[in-house]
């Protein structure tokens, strides 16, 4: 099963479980391919087998649980990251996040246009301040946020700590931190000891509730870089979701250098002339396109505590889009897609 993951680069496994047994899908290029199915003894037999592998506890089928081991496929070492849920009628629904170890390409690998990892990498020359990424689920903020931080220690030689839950990618760049609440180790308590290590920059995993933004804002007060993911739709979306976590707009205006909203796209294959298809020998190439608020339209976002509003942010990163299509670079499938999401979120959010 992980062997045929990697060979189609897929970045998530799902096991769902049906009335007469399970469904696999794996998700590659952000689409969930055809799925294959398991007798119930198979995949009752392969999810206990992946949660005694991730540390879980395999008699406990009533409560959302989540571990992670590291395997290695095809000489491909990978880290994966295992979450069950309970599902009816008792049974339980597992996906397995697939996160390669191989080292952490260069922000000018990773965005589809240079002046965007340009612009990214003079945010990271500034001593202090908060730098937040944002986008939804499978849009690369993790692999951006790596490769920032891999940028502070390897080019501009600063101290670097990264605080986790789990820790992704393992590198010898910097120091790693895993969260352990059952040790007493949250984002609270270990960004109070990060403190006291004289650090430089600050990587927190993600932003989730208001303690962890409280603190994250004031490590970022104390004089020190901070760089951190957070869930908003877009870049100036996410100084009202720092306001609905209880950060002031004082601290606001004092903390943050930079924001982004980024998204993943499939580039068009030079064999198939568009998305890949199924049946083709190339490699599926993926690159991040983001917008990015900082300097004086930061400002004045801030000020407006919910920045400009949705339809100009919005068409920032639309334009983005746009561009890689009519440079070529993107396939006139992928935008149809993507355009054909948004117009499905707005639509639920009215």
């Amino acid at each position: 099963m992980l062997t045929a993951a990697v060979a189609v680069q897929a970045t998530d496994i799902h096991l769902m479980p049906k009335a007469n047994g399970y469904l696999m899908k794996m998700r590659s290029g952000g689409v969930l391919s055809k799925s294959e199915s398991f007798s119930i003894r198979e995949g009752e037999r392969l999810i206990a087998y992946l949660k005694f592998t991730a540390s879980m506890d395999i008699g406990e089928k009533r409560k959302p649980q989540s571990g992670s081991f590291r395997q290695i496929v095809n000489g491909l070492p990978l880290s994966l990251r295992i979450s069950t849920l309970p599902a009816v009628p008792h049974k339980e629904s597992l996906v397995i996040r697939i996160l390669p170890q191989e080292h952490v390409p260069h922000l000018s690998e990773l965005t589809l246009f240079p002046y965007s990892a340009s612009k990214l990498t003079a945010l990271l020359a500034q001593p202090t301040g908060l730098i937040l990424l944002s986008g939804p689920t499978g849009s690369g903020k993790s692999t951006t946020l790596y490769s920032m931080v891999q940028h502070c220690a390897s080019v501009l030689n600063k101290h670097v700590i990264t605080l986790e839950d789990p820790v992704e990618k393992q590198q010898d760049a910097f120091v790693q931190i895993q969260v352990n609440e059952k040790a007493g180790i949250t984002y609270a308590t270990g960004l109070k000891a990060i403190l006291r290590h004289d650090p430089d920059v600050i990587m927190v995993g993600e932003i989730r509730d208001e303690e962890t933004a409280r603190a994250a804002v004031k490590s970022a007060l104390t004089g020190h870089l901070v760089l951190s993911t957070i869930h908003a739709r877009d870049s100036a979306g996410v100084i009202g979701r720092l306001v609905e976590l209880g950060v002031s707009r004082h601290e606001i205006h004092q903390t943050i250098t930079g924001i982004t909203a980024q998204r993943l796209v499939r580039l068009c294959c030079p064999s198939c002339g568009s998305v890949c298809q199924p049946d083709c020998t190339q490699e599926t190439r993926q690159a991040i396109v983001c917008e990015l608020l900082a300097g004086e339209e930061l400002l004045r976002a801030v000020k407006e505590v919910t920045g400009h509003s949705e339809g100009e942010r919005r068409q920032t990163l639309k334009n983005e889009l746009r561009k890689g299509v009519a440079y070529g670079f993107i396939a006139s499938e992928e935008w149809t897609r993507w355009h054909a999401g948004e117009a499905d979120i707005s639509q639920k959010q009215r």
